[in-house]
């Protein structure tokens, strides 16, 4: 993909220059209402702490303001791409290692900014074709379907945490009304469907309580938790073998960021692939991931979510962005939130990630979906299975003592070296 001016809406709106006023207050409680339910999902999802990944989302969205020169109407929040690998990174090897990983894929994109600026856009599709990119994201998503399942059924590890039939209720509650909601929702709740089904099934288990004197949400978190609290941000830690297993997984977001300010580019009629150009938004990106994961938050990524509201609001201004970041920041000082989000009862977030981790693997199969025919051709074929199979199949690689090349990683780098070194038919 080349940042030619054949991807130019025109004419531009005029309402989408930056102009920072109070009038924008309410407008950017609004974005962050929009984002708020996936935002906070990661970490709960992953361990890492709520507050901070609002912290760290507000940050990351001023820092790419800054490198964008405040020319693009974008919110950047938590990534659903690495919540794998940050599970699997917290259990191996720790909550530092870990964030040090993630650290290191925003420093990626930076690398990939500046290789942009020297040979263009085009050498990274060349590296990175829909051949590799689709076989990895959908391992990203399917590797995780066993933790969907073991929260959807109420198991913790060994541990079952409440009556299996319950909390398949609840789950089927919580995915049923996320379905409902982004099939058949109007306005505003077509874009927020994530947090419908967190509110129903919710709701649900309030009432399941009430009826049989069985309590299945615990308010000792919150109960607990004080009025004013700094997030609990974690120093990074830099392990090898945390680094080079999450460095392949920034591969999707990479390629995503072009559709994603290509998207926005479309809604606002303005050319962001021109100016600020793509390098720049790849800078403001990698730079909010970086300072995401020196803090023990979650990667940052553009949220399609609130281009839709974007879209839905005709709200342009940039300025918008910054009261959503600034709105995020002092959120991320309120304890209380960080304890009402641990009340929310396990099997409830497993039915969201019954849907959510099988959406990212349906987003793995429209990149494949791009090669149409040619996906049949024998080298296509020999790529994207050797990549689905490695990756979760469990094969491990060990090399010299502390380093091992396993699941997500170690598919990537094989789809990677494949790409690169098989011949092409004739």
């Amino acid at each position: 993909m080349t940042a030619t001016r054949d991807h130019a809406p025109a004419p531009a709106a005029q309402d989408a220059d930056y102009n920072f006023t109070p009038k924008q207050a309410l407008a950017g409680a609004q974005m962050l209402f929009v984002a708020f339910g996936a935002l906070v999902l990661v970490p709960l999802l992953t361990g890492l702490d709520a507050s901070v990944a609002l912290f760290t989302a507000g940050l990351g969205t001023l820092i790419f303001q800054i490198a964008t020169r405040g020319q693009v109407p974008v919110f950047l929040a938590s990534s659903f791409a690495f919540i794998a690998p940050i599970i699997h990174g917290v259990q191996t090897w720790g909550m530092a290692a870990t964030t040090g990983g993630l650290a290191a894929a925003g420093l990626l994109y930076v690398l990939l900014s500046f290789a942009i600026r020297a040979f263009g856009t085009g050498f990274l599709h060349r590296l990175l074709p829909p051949v590799v990119v689709g076989p990895v994201i959908m391992v990203i998503g399917l590797s995780l379907a066993p933790v969907a399942v073991n929260m959807a059924t109420g198991l913790a590890g060994e541990t079952q945490v409440m009556p299996r039939s319950t909390a398949l209720f609840l789950a089927a509650i919580a995915l049923g009304t996320t379905m409902l909601t982004a099939i058949l929702g109007r306005g505003i709740m077509r874009i927020v469907p994530i947090l419908a089904g967190v509110a129903a099934g919710y709701a649900a288990a309030l009432v399941w309580g009430a009826a049989t004197g069985d309590s299945l949400v615990s308010f000792a978190a919150l109960s607990g938790a004080p009025w004013f609290k700094v997030p609990g941000f974690v120093a990074p830690e830099f392990n090898l073998a945390a680094i080079l297993f999450i460095l392949p997984v920034a591969i999707a977001p990479a390629i995503e960021h072009f559709g994603d300010i290509l998207a926005i580019s479309n809604v606002t009629k303005r050319d962001y692939m021109e100016k600020p150009g793509i390098q720049n938004t790849m800078l403001g990106d990698g730079l909010a991931t970086a300072a995401a994961g020196l803090l023990g938050g979650p990667p940052n990524t553009t949220y399609s979510e609130v281009t839709g509201a974007v879209t839905l609001t005709r709200a342009f201004n940039p300025a918008i962005m910054t009261w959503a970041a600034l709105f995020a920041i002092a959120l991320s000082f309120i304890g209380k939130l960080s304890g009402a989000l641990a009340t929310i009862p396990m099997p409830v977030m497993g039915g969201i990630m019954i849907l959510l981790f099988g959406m990212v693997t349906v987003v793995g199969l429209s990149v494949l979906a791009k090669l149409g025919e040619a996906l049949t051709q024998a080298r296509n074929m020999v790529i994207v299975s050797t990549v689905l199979i490695i990756g979760l199949g469990g094969l491990t690689l060990q090399f010299g003592e502390g380093f091992t090349l396993a699941g997500i990683g170690l598919s990537g780098v094989a789809g990677l070296l494949l790409n690169l070194i098989l011949p092409q038919e004739r």
